[in-house]
């Protein structure tokens, strides 16, 4: 499959300092907290059984005191990075309207590598989400995408893995880095095996959930 556009120096993310022109706050009194997910299968749980996949995992492990927190699993099977950024404005903003306090998770890219889309390009369409969300005053939570159980894919998932590490670095924006911790490990790779070897069963499913609730998330969201 052809590779997208290459990008150009103009284009390039990491050349740029982002200096973002909001900030995000909580402002005084009860909170009320809409949160959305935005990516592909992954976000959407496909493959578990139990029909929780790491999103209502981690949302059912997040109490919030004197809050209203309302969670949208807005994930889509098949979605690229610049799926991703082509939609969430446009499916976030009616979800987060009335809410005192918008916050948005990004799990996008793993399906760029078999669309054919660049690193530099998955990389920037990334950037272009984060920049934009956070210069509008919403917070932002990246989560990186899983091995497989293809030993090349696995190759350009790890390069797209650290880019995607980078970009949040250079923002400060949290990100999970779920794919070091489980290429080589025994359960992943079993349930892996015992599905389509891309997509976790219920078992995997829990270990992303696991390594976003310790990666930061609790002190991102501000729960108790």
């Amino acid at each position: 499959m052809m590779e997208d556009t290459p990008v150009t120096p103009a284009d390039d993310e990491s050349a740029v300092e982002f200096n973002p022109s909001a900030e995000f706050h909580i402002v005084e009194g009860p909170r009320d907290i809409g949160l959305c997910f935005v990516g592909d299968g992954f976000v959407a749980g496909y493959g578990d059984p139990k029909a929780l996949g790491w999103v209502s995992r981690v949302v059912g492990r997040s109490p919030v005191q004197d809050a209203d927190l309302t969670a949208y699993n807005l994930g889509v099977r098949g979605e690229t990075s610049a799926d991703a950024m082509s939609r969430w404005r446009t499916e976030c903003a009616p979800r987060w309207e009335g809410r005192s306090e918008r916050r948005l998770v990004v799990a996008a890219g793993a399906r760029d590598i078999t669309a054919g889309i660049t690193t530099a390009r998955s990389r920037l369409n990334l950037a272009n989400i984060l920049d934009e969300a956070t210069t509008t005053g919403i917070s932002t939570f990246v989560v990186g995408p899983t091995p497989t159980l293809d030993a090349e894919e696995n190759d350009r998932l790890a390069v797209l893995a650290d880019a995607q590490a980078d970009v949040c670095s250079r923002r400060s924006i949290p990100y999970v880095d779920c794919f070091h911790p489980l290429r080589h490990h025994e359960q992943w790779q079993s349930d892996l095996a015992a599905g389509d070897g891309v997509h976790p069963g219920q078992a995997g499913y829990g270990l992303i959930a696991w390594l976003v609730l310790h990666a930061g998330w609790h002190d991102w969201l501000r729960t108790s």
